[in-house]
This record gives C-alpha cells, sequence and structure tokens, in this order.
C-alpha cells in the first residue's frame, strides 16, 4: 500500500503551494459568509419577537423553503445557518471541486501527471494529494464558521461547520470519480457541477413540499444533508455520519478506477471526431468548444428566473414590519417599491454572475494558448485578432443571451409585462463587458494575471450581494461598475453611466486586443 502512495507528501506540498492564494481566499469568502451573517441579522431581527416571526413567515412561504431551507430554530445562530449555511456548502463544493480536478484530470490532460510519474511516484499519490487539498480547503472553512458563530453556541457553531465542510469534502469525492471517467477536465468539471445542481434541486424540492426538512427528495441530497444536521436546533449529529460514509464509499470508488486506469486514460472513451473536419472557420471552433458551457448557463438562468419570480409576491414576508431590512432590500434594489426592489435585486445578482460566465469565456481563450492548441491554428492563415474574436463574441453574445432568459424566467413566473423586466435585465450588460473586458485586458497584455480577472467578478459579486446587508459604506460598493447602473425595474433610466461603462468595456478590449497582437505566446 505505501508503494502506491509514494510521493503523496511531495505532490500535496506542491498542491498547496500551487494553491496558496485560492484556498485561503475561498475559506475566508466561504467561512466569512457565515460569520458576518450574525451582525447582520442581528441589526435585522434584535429581539426574539422579531426572530421567532421571521422564523414562522419563511417557514410558511414554499419559496423560501426552496431557496434557503426551512427555519429550525429562531435563535440568531438558527438563523444565520438558515440564511447562510446552504450556500457556505455549495461554495465550499464548487471550491473543492475544482481543486481536485485540478489536481488530477487537469495535470493528466496538460501531460504534467506523466512526467511526474516518470519519477518515484506512486499510482495513487495523486488523486491522495488532491484530496489532501480539498481536506485542507474544508478544514479551514470549518474552523472559520466555529470559530464566526463560537459565540452563538458553540455546539452548534461546530455542527454547521463540520456540515459545510463536510459537504465540500463529499463533492471533492464527486469530482475525484469524474476525474477518473473522462478524459477532459472540463468534462469532469461539468459532470461534478451537473451533480451539485441536481443534490440542490432535489433538496429545493423537497424543502418546497415540505416544511420541516424531512421529504425524501432532500434526504437524498448532500446539501440536504448539511440542512438537516439542524445547527442550533437542537444538533442531529449523526446526520454528520451519513456525509463522512458518502465521502470516504465516492473516495473508495475513485481509489479503485485509478488502479485499474492509465495516466491519461478514462472510462468514458472520447467520441471519434468524422474522417473529415467540419470546422470552417475559428468562430465554428470556438463555438464547438463553448457551447455546451453557454447551454448550462443559459438553462440555469432561466430556471432561476422563474424560480426568483415565483418569490416577488412573497417578498414582503421576508422582511414583514422590519424597517431595517426594507432599507437594505431598498438599497440593493436602488426604488422604495418593495416589489420592485426585490426585482432589481434578483436582475444585478443575474448580472453578476453572468460575469461570472463572460470571464470565463474570454479566459477559455487564454486556456487554448497556455495548453499549446492555438500555437498550430496561428502558425496558418488565421490572425490572432480573428482567433481571438471567435471566443469573444462567445463570452459577450453569450451573456447577452443568458440575461435575457433570466429576464424572460422572471417575467413568465411573474406575471409581468417581458418588456420592463427585459429592459432591467440587460441593462446589466456595461457592468458584464467591463469585466470581461478587464479579461481581455488582462490576458492581451498581462497574460500571467489574466487569472486575476476571476478575482475583480469575485469581488463584485461579494460588494453587490453581501455588501448592502453589512452596511458597507456607498464608496465601497462603488467599486464594483454595477453600483453605477440604474436599478430597473422602478427607478427612470440613466443612460450616462449605461453609456460609459460600455465605451469602458469597448477601450478595455481593444488594449487587450492591441497588447495580444504585439506580445509572444505562452504556453505555461
Amino acid at each position: 500500500m505505501s508503494a502506491v502512495l509514494t510521493g503523496t507528501g511531495t505532490l500535496t506540498r506542491l498542491a498547496l503551494r500551487r494553491d496558496r492564494i485560492m484556498i485561503p481566499v475561498w475559506a475566508l469568502v466561504t467561512g466569512g459568509l457565515v460569520a458576518s451573517g450574525v451582525g447582520s441579522l442581528e441589526g435585522l431581527y434584535g429581539t426574539a419577537a422579531e426572530r421567532a416571526e421571521v422564523a414562522a413567515s419563511m417557514t410558511a412561504n414554499s419559496s423560501m423553503r426552496s431557496l434557503y431551507g426551512p427555519v429550525f430554530g429562531d435563535s440568531l445562530g438558527g438563523l444565520v445557518a438558515w440564511r447562510f449555511g446552504t450556500f457556505a456548502a455549495v461554495l465550499a463544493a464548487v471550491a473543492s471541486l475544482m481543486v481536485v480536478i485540478r489536481h488530477t484530470r487537469e495535470e493528466e490532460e496538460t501531460g504534467r501527471q506523466e512526467m511526474l510519474s516518470a519519477g518515484a511516484v506512486g499510482r495513487r499519490a495523486p488523486l491522495t494529494s488532491a484530496l489532501l487539498a480539498a481536506l485542507a480547503l474544508n478544514t479551514t472553512v470549518a474552523l472559520i464558521v466555529t470559530a464566526g458563530l463560537a459565540g452563538q453556541g458553540a455546539a452548534g457553531a461546530l455542527a454547521l461547520g463540520l456540515a459545510v465542510g463536510g459537504t465540500g469534502m463529499v463533492f471533492a469525492a464527486v469530482a475525484a470519480v469524474a476525474a477518473q471517467l473522462t478524459e477532459s477536465a472540463r468534462l469532469a468539471r461539468g459532470l461534478t457541477a451537473a451533480a451539485l445542481g441536481l443534490a440542490f434541486a432535489l433538496r429545493a424540492a423537497g424543502d418546497a413540499g415540505t416544511p420541516s426538512g424531512g421529504s425524501a427528495l432532500t434526504w437524498l441530497s448532500p446539501v440536504g444533508w448539511a440542512e438537516n444536521v439542524r445547527a442550533f436546533a437542537g444538533e442531529r449529529w449523526w446526520v454528520l455520519l451519513l456525509i463522512l460514509t458518502a465521502a470516504l464509499l465516492l473516495t473508495a470508488v475513485a481509489y479503485v478506477l485509478t488502479g485499474r486506469r492509465d495516466v491519461g486514460a478514462s472510462f468514458l472513451a472520447t467520441r471519434p471526431g468524422p474522417a473529415e473536419g467540419r470546422l470552417a472557420s475559428a468562430g465554428a471552433l470556438a463555438w464547438r468548444l463553448q457551447r455546451g458551457s453557454l447551454l448550462g448557463w443559459s438553462l440555469g438562468f432561466l430556471l432561476g428566473g422563474l424560480v426568483f419570480g415565483g418569490m416577488v409576491e412573497g417578498a414582503a414576508d421576508i422582511v414583514g414590519d422590519n424597517e431595517q431590512a426594507r432599507e437594505i432590500f431598498e438599497r440593493m434594489g436602488g426604488q422604495s417599491g418593495l416589489s420592485n426592489a426585490f426585482l432589481a435585486t434578483m436582475v444585478s445578482l443575474f448580472g453578476m454572475l453572468a460575469a461570472l460566465f463572460a470571464v470565463g469565456s474570454v479566459l477559455r481563450a487564454h486556456g487554448e494558448e497556455t495548453a499549446g492548441r492555438a500555437e498550430p491554428l496561428l502558425a496558418n492563415a488565421l490572425g490572432r485578432l480573428r482567433w481571438a474574436t471567435g471566443h469573444l463574441l462567445i463570452a459577450f453574445g453569450g451573456s447577452a443571451l443568458i440575461l435575457a432568459l433570466a429576464g424572460l424566467g422572471l417575467a413568465l413566473s411573474y406575471g409581468r409585462d417581458l418588456g420592463p423586466v427585459l429592459g432591467a435585465s440587460l441593462v446589466q450588460l456595461p457592468a458584464v463587458w467591463t469585466l470581461a473586458g478587464l479579461a481581455v485586458l488582462l490576458w492581451g497584455a498581462a497574460p500571467r494575471a489574466a487569472t486575476a480577472a476571476w478575482g475583480a467578478a469575485g469581488l463584485c459579486l461579494a460588494l453587490g450581494w453581501i455588501g448592502p446587508a453589512l452596511d458597507l459604506p456607498q464608496a465601497a460598493l462603488d467599486l464594483s461598475p454595477f453600483g453605477h447602473l440604474p436599478k430597473l425595474p422602478g427607478q427612470e433610466m440613466a443612460w450616462t453611466p449605461v453609456l460609459a461603462l460600455t465605451a469602458l468595456a469597448a477601450a478595455l478590449v481593444t488594449a487587450g486586443l492591441a497588447g495580444l497582437r504585439r506580445r509572444d505566446l505562452t504556453t505555461s
């Protein structure tokens, strides 16, 4: 057994060094999200009566249960676990799947693992080191959550921390299995993300139908297990054993599979392409590479719009008579009408999420370059700008498409005229394109720093979604381009910031493409 794990320590140190920024940032954001909820919810619901009232109204609202789950306890810690626990578990799962696949299938796909395996490296050492890196991430998250909520009760804080970290490890193990099944890191990430999406959907459907959290659908989901630990509400410690068992069983499956294949091989064979190529242009190739991602985002935004649109009428239940909660929604939404404020908040959230798609789509071209697949194309009669334009059309046009689908879903579910809601969704585009333009600039002018575009998009998401609840100053909120957009529907249209951000996005793209033309190609 020791022979197959030879080199695990060295590979683990290498993985932690490579992720020395990613792991701390994800851990701080995920754990800090939960810890910061104490102050924000204490300001909103300062008395026991207010907390009991909001707990009762949220549990009675099926739309709210589908999004956050039922409220099991009306203490401050119980409300924090309800409001932030599910999303913290999802964030931990996303970070875990990224870490595991990066250090397993992606290493094999790029050929680096084959080079390492030529030395004194055991067959299962790469998988073990990836899971240990994920364990370090989730342990840090659990510690931050526990420390941040310890003042509300040590047992509840520990239970919530273990539930969030344990969910992350379950999906780390899912990612480990997916990495054995596929030949592509993108497909492995897609399969794991689909499993996470299915888990969230099962939990949402189960909680929408059953206020107690005891639906069979909820118990089919690892995300549902995390909420049923019931932190700060008579903890069910035995549910943590269910989470641990699932993580260990999936890990065992991954270990068995990795011992039965060669480096670079997979159990799901890639379908061979046609004898003659069908891609006649760089744009067609970009579409072929990114169509699956665009389809997934499109379906997600449409379904998200349908879900959130059905919650608009219940927005008043979220705040009740609490003026401070009403002010937060209005600050996020930008106007006094609560329904309009809720809609404006949702379209702003969709805009910030669309920025993640746009940045990822731009950086897909950067990935093609660093993987060495762009160089053979550009060695022929294909200019760099024409090659890059194919990917940029997907990034900028695709973001417009998914925002339009989100607006369509909101309008259909809420029963409101399509025009105002669709316009409110599309007005987010200048801010989305600004962040995409920043990604183009970094890719073109400073390719080694291109991934910093993810940090900019994540910062804007944090400022827009959490900033108002934490009562951050307006100067901090204005760091995000989304903070300058008119808050529609309900507010008057303001063309000046829209046109200014559009011009800024165009300038960033132009500068980035100019840098791409002048520099050498990168291969790492």
